[in-house]
Formats: C-alpha cells, sequence, structure tokens
C-alpha cells in the first residue's frame, strides 16, 4: 500500500483526490494546507486519516510515503522543498516552478537525498499519449515532421484572478502552454530554433501567446495558448506518411484517430474512467516499488528541458515574474 499525502486543497487537489480512488494499492491518510479549517475539510470529504494546518507537519508525517504538491505555481519550490528536506517522496504539480533555475534546485535537492521527484505532467503517463508515441516509433505515419497544438480558454478573468498575476506565474504560457510545448517536445525534442509573439495584459501577463519551433531535420512545431477565445483544444501529428489526430481535449483524449496513407481512418477509443489523473500515480507508485528516483515517463532532463523551452519563450515575449 502506497499512502499519500495530499499538500493543497484546491480544485486540482480534490481532482487528484477524486482520481486516486481509483489506484490499486493507494490510500490517503494526509493532507495538509496553511489553513488548518481547509484541511480538516478537505480530509473530510476524500477521507483522509490527519489534516495538518501547516505544510512542515505533513512533510513530517511519518506515516506519508509520497506528497503531491498541488499549490499555485509560485509556491510550487517552496512547498516541494519542505518536501523534499524531509525526505518525502514528491508528485509535483506542473509546471516544476517558475523557471529552470529553480527547478534545477528541486532535481539537485532530490537527487542529492536519494528522494523520488517527479513533474505531474499527466500527459506523459496518459494511455492514448502513449500509444501514439508507440504508433510513431512503429512507424505508422513515417517520420513526423510537424506538431500542431493549442490551449485557449475563452475568459475574461478578473484582475484579481491568480491567471493575471505576476507574482502567481500568470498567464497563459505556464498555466496552459505547457502542454502544446510538452507535447512537441515529446515527439520531436528540443528545438534548434524559437519564435514567439504575444498580446500582453495590463499586469505585463501574456494573454494570447503564439510559438513556432524550428528542428535542423526540417520539422517544426505551430503552438498558441490563450485566455480571450476558446479555441479547439486539439493537436495534429503529421508524418512523411501519415497523421494522428488527438480530440479536444487532446492532453487527456477520448480518442485518437490515425490516418495511414492509403488507408481507410483508424480510431483508438479510450477506457472511460476518472479525471485522467490516476495514471500519473499509478506511475509514481510503479517507480516507488521499483525503487526509482525519478520516472522513466516524465525524467528530470525533459522537466529541466521543457522549462528552458518556457523561459525561451518567456524572454521571447517579454513576461517578468515578481
Amino acid at each position: 500500500m502506497t499512502r499519500w499525502g495530499i499538500l493543497a486543497t484546491g480544485h486540482i487537489a480534490s481532482r487528484f483526490a477524486e482520481d486516486l480512488r481509483l489506484v490499486p494499492d493507494a490510500e490517503l491518510v494526509a493532507v495538509g494546507s496553511r489553513a488548518a479549517d481547509s484541511a480538516q475539510r478537505f480530509a473530510d470529504t476524500y477521507g483522509a486519516k490527519r489534516a495538518y494546518g501547516s505544510w512542515v507537519e505533513l512533510a513530517a508525517d511519518p506515516e506519508v510515503d509520497v506528497i503531491y504538491v498541488a499549490t499555485p505555481h509560485a509556491a510550487h519550490h517552496e512547498a516541494a522543498m519542505t518536501c523534499l528536506t524531509a525526505g518525502r517522496a514528491v508528485l509535483l504539480e506542473k509546471p516544476f516552478t517558475l523557471d529552470v533555475a529553480t527547478s534545477t534546485e528541486l532535481v539537485d535537492t532530490a537527487r542529492a537525498a536519494g528522494v523520488f521527484l517527479m513533474e505531474a505532467m499527466w500527459m506523459r503517463t496518459n494511455p492514448l499519449i502513449l500509444r501514439a508515441t508507440e504508433l510513431i516509433a512503429e512507424g505508422a505515419i513515417g517520420t513526423v515532421s510537424s506538431v500542431r497544438a493549442d490551449f485557449g480558454v475563452a475568459g475574461p478573468f478578473p484582475p484579481d484572478h491568480r491567471m493575471r498575476n505576476p507574482k502567481l506565474g500568470g498567464g497563459a504560457l505556464l498555466d496552459l502552454g505547457i502542454y502544446p510545448i510538452s507535447l512537441a517536445h515529446l515527439l520531436l525534442g528540443v528545438p534548434q530554433h524559437i519564435r514567439s509573439w504575444a498580446q500582453l495584459g495590463p499586469e505585463g501577463t501574456d494573454e494570447n501567446t503564439g510559438i513556432l519551433f524550428g528542428y535542423d531535420t526540417g520539422a517544426l512545431a505551430a503552438l498558441s495558448c490563450g485566455m480571450v477565445g476558446a479555441t479547439e483544444l486539439s493537436a495534429s501529428i503529421t508524418g512523411s506518411t501519415g497523421r494522428i489526430d488527438l480530440p479536444e481535449p487532446f492532453f487527456r483524449p477520448g480518442s485518437l484517430t490515425l490516418h495511414r496513407a492509403g488507408a481507410e481512418p483508424e480510431t483508438i477509443v479510450a477506457e472511460e474512467a476518472g479525471n485522467g489523473y490516476q495514471y500519473e500515480a499509478i506511475e509514481v507508485q510503479r517507480c516507488l516499488t521499483a525503487g526509482l528516483t525519478e520516472s522513466p515517463l516524465v525524467p528530470h532532463a525533459t522537466t529541466l528541458e521543457v522549462m528552458a523551452l518556457l523561459d525561451a519563450v518567456r524572454e521571447q515575449i517579454g513576461v517578468r515574474y515578481e
């Protein structure tokens, strides 16, 4: 049995707790928040045995094997460091931190302590996303030449919302753009050329961002994210002999459609279960059982490379976090 703690009690923490019930040999034993009453309400709702009014108390609980950190972006570094230095394995909500420098600090700390650490980039543990990568590796669409992906929401967000607050890592890029960027990285790796444009809001965070990755192989990725209009939330992966389409939402698709040259389209349908967060929890438990300190599906190197890409895009579009 893997004993879980959850740090924070917001929307994402709730969805994760719901899906944890679907994971074999998983038990939610403790919840931690900076507000004791919030932690207790969460514990009562999801059946946790203990509720703590501080992160330090949760991290010190000897009956917790791994902690899922679900705070807002700007608190990720502090919260994860609290857990890692207490010797607790950590599943850290994406994006890892606000920049690659502080993300590197977390990785270095985990490695030095021999403690498991994984970014909660749930897309990379999704069965259909993994099936798409298998099909590509098998040559189903030939050599990948382009990736297109978008993630835009309608908004508008009020001025005091975290999505507009630079102190909280607000803007479309870290919250939404990380998905198209992560998909392009998964399929094509680190680009040699990056071009980005953005419309910035009055607070200086990005509201509508376009990103083009170029690769010396000739491949490219056309990506976008925004909070000024609801986009299709789809993705398409084109190769020399075919295409894979991922419908809305592409990062947790209900199906994928494979178009092979000269053949009828083939649709593969996902098993309907939960919100999709259970797969990252299953991967964490698999790694802990195997004695691993990082996941081969979401390795530290991948997290740091994607964070470096996010930094590069932010530099080009002129977004600064406090």
